[in-house]
């Protein structure tokens, strides 16, 4: 039996992007997708203000930290307190390219080093009794992606990991940009179906340029999960069709006035504790993308919820301003 197989669609962690706001949003979308944090170094997990870097709603569930470090010890700690917390999964990442991560020895440098990356999974899985996963690339810099990732694999699931998420695309640590390496190293996707056709009885998911719950769907032809990126964040309609297209829920149309409902009282909650609304709004830009209405929708998120002392009812007015006579398939 797959290990985590009851994930087969995850929203992928992406900083600045899959803060608390945002997966709460998500999680109005689609029940069954597992959701993940943005990347939270480890030292900052056992040293920082953890309420603010940890804390979530328990609307989230099921959602999954992303921890960065390779330390075994601190890693150990960290998805101790993570599970203290109520997450229901601990991600290490391997695949985070940006300059920040490489002077801390951690992210897609540690491809470099599948040993330690065994070490950091056997430890935090000695710590925790949830899952442990790793989301890493297919290989950095001039590796061979062949050998680099099958070391990979098999060390961290040697170590007990419950599920490896690989994007299917190298990490450039010299020359391109953390931004140029989400577009420019070319997607090999049969790297990643090799991998898994080598590993009938581990979880993979793949992860890379994933446009569309179709295209997600074709991947599951090959491998056991799909994460959706970008596609999720800038155009969030997508997830609505979720619970239906691979979590066997009835369909039907999408319960918009449950939305605005929900994501009101989200934001009014949010204001009483010292929030501002555009803390929210800035992830739900995209939603109603191609309904009648949705520029408007988009000019009141971006200019009236971003001023100061804005409210719930401002984001009443943005969903007032769409036509809702289209489907959840239209407003992706």
């Amino acid at each position: 039996m797959l290990k985590n197989q009851a994930h087969s669609l995850a929203v992928a962690p992406m900083m600045d992007w899959t803060d608390r706001h945002c997966r709460f949003f998500h999680r109005q979308l689609t029940a069954r997708a597992l959701l993940y944090t943005e990347m939270v170094v480890a030292d900052a997990v056992i040293q920082g203000a953890r309420e603010r870097l940890l804390g979530f709603d328990g609307g989230e569930h099921p959602v999954a930290l992303q921890l960065g470090g390779s330390d075994p010890g601190k890693l150990a700690e960290a998805a101790r307190i993570g599970e203290a917390f109520g997450y229901d999964e601990i991600n290490l990442n391997v695949g985070c390219p940006s300059d920040r991560v490489q002077s801390g020895t951690f992210g897609a440098c540690l491809m470099k080093v599948p040993d330690l990356v065994a070490e950091c999974v056997a430890a935090m899985k000695a710590a925790v009794r949830i899952p442990v996963t790793v989301k890493c690339r297919i290989g950095v810099d001039e590796q061979d992606p062949e050998p680099a990732l099958d070391a990979l694999a098999d060390g961290v699931f040697e170590a007990g990991a419950d599920a490896l998420w690989v994007h299917a695309r190298k990490a450039w640590l010299e020359g391109l940009s953390p931004k140029e390496n989400r577009d420019v190293p070319p997607l090999d996707y049969n790297r990643v179906y090799r991998l898994k056709a080598g590993k009938p009885s581990e979880f993979i998911g793949i992860n890379g340029g994933i446009q569309s719950l179709e295209e997600a769907r074709a991947h599951l032809g090959h491998v056991d999960g799909a994460m959706l990126g970008r596609a999720a964040y800038h155009t969030p309609g997508i997830l609505a069709g979720v619970d239906a297209a691979f979590y066997g829920a009835k369909p039907e149309a999408f319960d918009f006035a449950a939305l605005i409902d929900a994501m009101a009282g989200y934001a009014a909650r949010h204001i009483e504790q010292g929030g501002r609304l555009g803390h929210i709004t800035r992830h739900m830009v995209g939603l109603f993308h191609g309904l009648p209405g949705a520029r408007r929708y988009r000019q009141i998120l971006s200019t009236e919820a971003t001023r100061p002392g804005a409210g719930p009812d401002v984001l009443k007015t943005a969903f007032a301003a769409v036509d809702f006579g289209g489907t959840a398939a239209e407003a992706a």
